[in-house]
């Protein structure tokens, strides 16, 4: 291996430099005191759990994205968390067993094994909400509201929010009576977006033709809010459960827009992703510029199972690393530039750091000045003290 070598991280592992840490942990900051606010109560999981907890229920998808170790301790399996929602989940289950609605947030890095392909990184820092124990739309629209006001408060601008729910192909499928090789092939062909392809699997699968009417239409229900009316039409004999999903969505889109008018509302009823994680409403947040969403998350109800306890459950998350380079900026210059020496000159820092000043002090023999550690004031001997002055005039 060569010098230049040795400095090689991993594919998809990446370091944090000046002044972009400074920036992530300023938004780490004001996104946990925004959560806060809104009375959800911070957790921290740990960085590894036995593989039996970390990938039951929900977390099975996770398997080939969780790095593997042996406890020695235990000679256990163990993995490291790719994804901090079914950690939580667990807390709320197992840990917590709070009455009534629980909200919780956080902010902890996760490691994957391979790259996701809707977030890229395998080093995330992943912070995120989770409201469990309430059913209704109402804790589906406080997690959307609150998923806006996190990219707000990051400095987004020009938000497309993405809205689905899964219950609607759900229902279709079952009232089809489709066998698993059946449903996945009409899973995969929903998934190309080829309606080519969708009308032949529903052809060779679906016996009843008013069901078939509506597996084929729902490839095609996407765009604006215009896309209920029509699903609404199209579904008109669909099963309940179909019409419950509509509404649901529907409420949340009158939600989002009184509050939110800025905000360009898309609907895509056929979106699958997350199938067999979610149970309900599901969303994605883009932004012009960034080919990924930047929030995403949806309704997963019952992830507590596995662990004794079946409760209602939705919430989102984001990575912290890509939210920071929305308010990409010159870090400030508002540094105090000391001497290396003086009588007094350390009291005089001493008390501008308490002050909550940053200061900067010199060392002897350096050759840098008070612009390359970003200085806009230095502290001078003048009039028998210490005081400030401006190093731009």
């Amino acid at each position: 291996m060569t010098i230049a070598d040795r400095w090689l991280l991993p594919d998809g592992m990446d370091e944090v430099l000046p002044p972009q840490a400074s920036r992530m942990e300023e938004l780490r900051r004001a996104l946990l005191d925004l959560y806060y606010r809104w009375g959800y109560d911070q957790v921290m999981p740990p960085p590894v759990e036995f593989l039996d907890s970390l990938l039951t229920g929900t977390g099975s998808d996770l398997d080939l994205q969780t790095f593997k170790l042996t406890d020695q301790a235990t000679g256990r399996l163990m993995g490291a968390s790719a994804d901090v929602t079914p950690q939580v989940a667990r807390m709320d289950a197992h840990s917590m067993r709070h009455q009534g609605p629980a909200r919780l947030c956080y902010c902890t890095n996760v490691l994957r094994a391979k790259a996701d392909s809707q977030q890229g990184s395998r080093s995330p820092v992943q912070v995120g909400v989770e409201l469990f124990g309430h059913a209704g739309p109402e804790a589906d629209l406080e997690i959307l509201r609150l998923a806006l006001a996190s990219l707000d408060a990051a400095g987004a601008g020009e938000i497309h929010l993405a809205l689905g729910h899964i219950g609607i192909y759900r229902s279709l499928v079952q009232a089809a009576e489709l066998d698993s090789d059946q449903e996945r092939a009409l899973f995969e062909a929903l998934a190309l977006k080829s309606p080519s392809a969708l009308a032949a699997e529903v052809a060779a699968s679906v016996r009843d033709p008013a069901l078939a009417a509506m597996l084929e239409r729902l490839g095609t229900l996407h765009g604006g809010p215009e896309v209920l009316d029509a699903a609404r039409d199209a579904f008109a004999g669909a099963p309940a459960a179909v019409g419950e999903a509509l509404a649901r969505l529907r409420a949340l889109h009158q939600g989002v827009a009184v509050e939110h008018p800025e905000v360009e509302l898309y609907f895509d009823l056929a979106e699958l992703r997350g199938y067999r994680y979610h149970t309900g409403m599901m969303f994605a947040a883009f932004v012009p510029g960034y080919g990924q969403a930047l929030a995403k998350g949806g309704r997963y109800d019952d992830t507590g199972r596995a662990f004794g306890r079946a409760r209602p459950a939705t919430g989102f998350s984001m990575d912290l690393k890509l939210l920071a380079t929305l308010g990409e900026h010159e870090p400030p210059r508002d540094g105090v530039w000391a001497p290396a020496e003086g009588e007094g000159v350390a009291e005089a820092i001493a008390a501008l750091r308490h002050r909550g000043e940053r200061v900067v002090q010199a060392l002897p023999g350096q050759t840098t000045g008070p612009e390359a550690h970003r200085c806009r004031r230095e502290l001078v001997w003048r009039d028998g003290e210490w005081q400030l002055a401006d190093l731009d005039g």
